[in-house]
């Protein structure tokens, strides 16, 4: 079923579990994620991200993702990930998601407040729920940012100043993930003093960016300590890509079928590790 994120990510905060977000940039990949989701009978946070809309189109996006989403017995919600800009964030909006990001996390303070406030009034009005960015989650993201750039640490000031301010209804926070691969695939040290002030201090939701690589230890405890939501895209690709290889085939609907079952795979993998905690 379609539903709101807000909703989700309020019940797994309460129950101290996370929900994973994958991102999508096939529409076939949409259909694997949310068929896992239901099958496991966990929610998840169907994304697609702005960046990814010169692959498929938020038309096209909205589409299927709504399609899927109401197949689901469980909880599915159709989420914007990395949204750039106010008029797409209507447009998707209006093409029925249910939850959007604005990351206007690379801007000062006051100009990220002011931006997120605006889709914050413009999006509650729609019943959608509405994810920020405080601190930056640097590395490279394929199409998300567009190039690499370096992390900045959340501030639980910071924080606690731009939950009260904006009334938005998650917030995603840097504690030393990164988009993309890690260096010699080394997972990264996350600094959970960080994360416990936060979680202590902001009454939202906690978004992690950049799960892929950050090592099943690291993520486990994220959760335990205050993290919600989850993203990943990365390991997807990466998952995809080792069952194509091992199946060995110049056939276009067997390579189909690999990459299926190899994000399939993965995804199984982080609900298994993060959504069956409650």
């Amino acid at each position: 079923m379609l539903v709101d994120g807000r909703s989700v990510l309020t019940a797994a905060k309460a129950g101290r579990y996370g929900i994973v977000a994958p991102d999508f940039l096939t529409l076939n990949a949409a259909r694997v994620f949310v068929q896992t989701a239901d099958a496991l009978k966990t929610p998840i946070l169907l994304s697609f991200a702005q960046g990814h809309a010169g692959l498929i189109s938020l038309e096209e996006a909205a589409l299927v993702g709504k399609y899927w989403a109401e197949k689901a017995a469980v909880p599915i919600v159709l989420h914007l990930d990395h949204g750039q800009d106010f008029d797409f964030l209507q447009r998707a909006i209006a093409l029925g998601f249910t939850s959007v990001m604005l990351d206007a996390s690379m801007k000062d303070m006051d100009e990220n407040i002011r931006l997120t406030k605006e889709v914050v009034a413009y999006a509650h009005t729609k019943g959608v729920s509405v994810e920020a960015e405080i601190g930056h989650v640097g590395g490279a993201s394929e199409g998300i940012e567009g190039a690499t750039s370096e992390s900045v640490y959340t501030t639980v000031a910071e924080a606690v100043t731009f939950a009260e301010a904006t009334g938005v209804d998650s917030l995603a926070v840097s504690i030393g993930t990164a988009h993309g691969v890690y260096a010699h695939n080394r997972a990264p040290e996350l600094n959970f003093e960080r994360l416990r002030e936060l979680s202590a201090a902001v009454p939202v939701p906690l978004v992690l960016h950049g799960g892929s690589g950050t090592g099943d230890e690291n993520l486990r405890r994220a959760v335990h300590e205050g993290i919600t939501k989850l993203n990943v895209y990365t390991d997807f690709l990466v998952g995809a890509m080792e069952e194509i290889k091992a199946v060995g085939t110049d056939s276009l609907i067997d390579l189909q079928k690999a990459s299926d079952e190899g994000m399939r795979r993965v995804l199984t993998h982080y609900i298994n590790l993060i959504s069956k905690t409650a």
